[in-house]
């Protein structure tokens, strides 16, 4: 069992940065992949990318170059961090984790947080 808990969101103006951060419990977490998605209001949930157990990255192109994901396994927290931010990256952020590697498929994750609220001012 794997429990994910996000923080860092929060209100930015364009451009800004945030960092996220997604704490998980147990002591397997080396071994999962895990991977950031977000949901804006009335739409889907998409993938934003995604970080494997040995540390390679995935990202969509909407945010590649200005986001990056990372973890440290010693401390359980794998990372989201964001930059130049615009209004349309607006949303619910989440954390996910499964064991293997990275999927940009929602329901392919075995765990989910509750969510971080990030709201990009113009």
């Amino acid at each position: 069992q794997v429990q994910l808990v996000e923080s860092g969101g929060g209100l930015v103006q364009s451009g800004g940065s945030l960092r996220l951060s997604c704490a998980a419990s147990g002591r397997t977490f080396s071994n999962y992949a895990m991977g950031w998605f977000r949901q804006a209001p009335g739409k889907e949930r998409e993938f934003v990318g995604g970080i494997s157990s040995d540390g390679s990255t995935y990202y969509v192109d909407s945010v590649k170059g200005r986001f990056t994901i990372s973890r440290d396994n010693a401390k359980n927290t794998v990372y989201l961090q964001m930059n130049a931010l615009k209004s349309e990256d607006t949303a619910a952020y989440y954390c996910a984790a499964r064991p293997g590697g990275y999927t940009r498929i929602s329901n392919q994750y075995n765990y989910w947080g509750q969510g971080t609220q990030v709201t990009v001012s113009s």
